[in-house]
């Protein structure tokens, strides 16, 4: 172990919370790999069905992500992560307890999925703003690496166990792993014992918050390119994804452990990308890796199309998935703590749930496209169009201040 891991150790509530996280993030994949199986195969979706129930995780951000970044700025956030840790294990438990009533239908689903989705919107908003409370700043960029390294472990992990649990006992009973995930998280979480003091808000002027949080992010500098660029990635990322998930199911005769096999090899590639992560950071700055992740992404994307029902074609989509998550991890460490030090601490919540609220409609967005574009002009081509943007946004970032940034 580093002198640096060693040192973080050291702080036992950040511990705690990489715990608490690290959980809930392989239930988390277990079930995006269920739902998808669930959905396709248990309820018959269709491509543009599938595409729905992915944007109705991330619906919740474009309608309310602004709003939760202001009240993440105007309470304790323990008290958040622990309630809605608590309330998504109820949600969960819903789907199989509606599947095995025979009650359970696609708009059903997706309106669950939704519910979710508000529950995780304020968790994630008070996540990224609680982390700076619990390690010194100079040790942020350590700090995400660390969660970013067991998000990529849980991501490998998560959807192979989940492909398994879902050939053994159903998709349903597969997300009641979840379920469980995110009780064992919020208990972990109510062992923390960092002290936090309620923000001063001595106004209650929502809009007026939510404009100078919009201002911040989108005024800066580096953090406007950043966040656009950020935007699109989201989007045409996302159009691959319920694409990526119909090909293998449908298309190529795959079955749900083999896509959790894909899913694990994608795993490896975040660990990889999260354990080099900080140290690029400090060897050429955070700007250039940034920027190199992003061109990482469309090069991982085009293998997709070439893949075929066999031995070759499955290694095309291990190596489409590996290449995907070590650069999604490459950056995310240094991006997040850059994001984290530079912002003022009164601003840390609306500066989060800004980009991911934006972030997550960029992902509705583009999984409804990717499900409808699938549909209308065949799989190749919605593959080819999410391709030829991620190549847009990567010039986008290499020409923007953002290749300057630094520590």
């Amino acid at each position: 172990m580093s002198d640096r891991a060693i040192e973080l150790s050291r702080h036992g509530d950040f511990v705690r919370f990489w715990t608490a996280g690290t959980v809930s993030l392989a239930g988390t994949h277990v079930t995006t790999l269920a739902l998808q199986t669930v959905a396709i195969l248990t309820l018959g979706a269709s491509l543009t069905e599938t595409g729905v129930l992915a944007a109705s995780r991330w619906l919740p951000y474009l309608l309310f992500g602004l709003v939760a970044g202001v009240v993440v700025d105007r309470r304790r956030r323990l008290p958040m992560l622990i309630g809605t840790d608590l309330a998504r294990a109820v949600v969960l438990a819903l789907i199989p307890l509606t599947a095995f009533t025979g009650t359970l239908t696609l708009p059903l689903l997706f309106a669950l999925v939704a519910v979710f989705g508000t529950l995780s919107l304020f968790h994630d908003a008070a996540h990224q703003s609680f982390l700076p409370l619990l390690v010194p700043t100079a040790r942020l960029t350590e700090a995400n690496a660390r969660l970013e390294q067991s998000g990529a472990v849980a991501q490998g992990l998560g959807p192979l166990v989940g492909g398994a649990l879902v050939k053994l006992i159903g998709g349903p009973l597969a997300i009641l792993v979840d379920a469980v995930s995110y009780l064992v998280s919020g208990l972990v979480l109510a062992t923390v014992r960092t002290r936090e003091q309620l923000p001063e808000a001595p106004k209650r002027d929502l809009r007026a918050e939510m404009r100078e949080g919009l201002r911040w992010v989108y005024g800066h500098e580096v953090l406007r390119p950043l966040a656009l660029a950020s935007h699109t990635w989201f989007l045409f990322t996302a159009m691959v994804t319920p694409v990526f998930s119909f090909l293998m199911l449908n298309e190529l005769g795959f079955d749900a452990l083999d896509l959790g096999i894909t899913y694990a090899i994608g795993g490896v590639g975040g660990v990889l990308g999260a354990s080099v992560s900080s140290h690029a950071g400090r060897r050429f700055g955070v700007g250039p890796v940034i920027v190199a992740a992003r061109w990482l992404t469309p090069v991982a994307y085009a293998l997709v199309p070439f893949a075929t029902a066999s031995a070759t074609g499955f290694t095309l989509l291990c190596a489409a998935q590996f290449l995907f998550w070590l650069s999604a991890t490459l950056d995310g460490a240094v991006e997040m703590g850059y994001r984290q030090t530079i912002t003022p601490a009164r601003l840390l919540g609306r500066t989060s749930a800004t980009m991911r609220s934006v972030n997550r409609a960029s992902l509705m967005a583009g999984a409804l496209a990717g499900g409808v574009l699938a549909e209308w002009l065949g799989i190749g081509t919605a593959l080819w169009i999410a391709v030829v943007g991620l190549v847009g946004q990567a010039v986008g970032m290499t020409f923007s201040a953002v290749r300057h940034a630094r520590l």
